[in-house]
């Protein structure tokens, strides 16, 4: 609570504060809660913009942080990563519910290795192995919240276009929906596929994702995939309108059953 004081002192809101750090402001707010870690460097620019500059206050602040903190497994790959995309990591290790719409490819939660490669090795931002390989890593460790029936509840909806894609190849491919099948058995996922055919849907806006948390409505928050930069939305009413929509592409979509079917059948025909 002393950096909420501090900011309300010098006047500041959360989304002033989210864009000195470019971060999303449901950020800040979870770092005043004591919900979020703060790394070192970010601290010190709050308290740099909130005004404090004595070193040995600056000091203290840090100390409380380093005490208080449970670091993020993700946070040795920081530097090389946007910080829009560790804000997504560090809202989906908080979320107890994710609810995902992909029209194009595979969520990254439901990803096998050779998949996930292939997608973002044609990432333009992507420009070397090494990089490349830390993505994998990072995309691979965020796997670990759906492992053994994990406390995140995961919905996905998925386009057939994604799932008869030609990312990586037949084998690849089948690979890929042999592992859907396999998750989606377990009592924590559930995976609809939202046929071609299907007509007029509310996804035509793009990929989304709704993350919700063990705390009030008005800490939910939607993510809005882009290319490079993504849009973090988090009034209610917009959390709402993309929850109504979600609801609306479930309906639209096959039941987890019928899509189990269709993964089925789709593994027979890539063999």
């Amino acid at each position: 609570m002393l950096l909420r004081r501090r900011r309300e002192e010098v006047g500041l809101t959360l989304e002033e504060v989210a864009r000195h750090l470019e971060c999303h402001k449901a950020t800040i707010s979870r770092l005043e809660l004591g919900r979020s870690g703060l790394r070192a460097r970010d601290l010190r620019q709050l308290l740099e913009l909130y005004g404090v500059t004595d070193e040995e206050r600056v000091e203290s602040y840090v100390e409380m942080s380093r005490q208080g903190r449970k670091s993020g497994w993700w946070e040795r790959h920081a530097s090389g990563l946007r910080p829009a995309y560790t804000d997504f990591i560090a809202l989906e290790a908080e979320a107890v519910g994710m609810r995902s719409y992909q029209p194009l490819l595979i969520p990254g939660l439901l990803q096998t290795p050779a998949y996930a490669r292939c997608i973002i090795a044609a990432h333009p931002a992507v420009v070397s192995e090494e990089e490349l390989e830390r993505r994998v890593e990072v995309r691979l460790g965020r796997q670990a919240l759906l492992a053994g029936g994990g406390s995140l509840t995961f919905r996905a909806v998925i386009g057939e276009a994604a799932l008869r894609s030609g990312v990586g190849g037949e084998s690849v491919m089948r690979a890929q929906v042999e592992h859907l099948l396999e998750v989606a058995d377990r009592p924590n996922v559930d995976v609809q596929v939202l046929p071609l055919g299907v007509g007029e849907h509310p996804g035509g806006s793009g990929p989304f994702v709704i993350f919700t948390f063990p705390l009030p409505e008005e800490s939910h928050v939607v993510c809005e995939e882009g290319l490079l930069t993504s849009v973090y939305l988090d009034s209610v009413d917009e959390v709402r309108a993309y929850a109504s929509a979600f609801d609306a592409l479930c309906a639209a979509a096959l039941s987890p059953r019928v899509s189990c079917d269709m993964l089925a059948e789709l593994v027979l025909g890539l063999k």
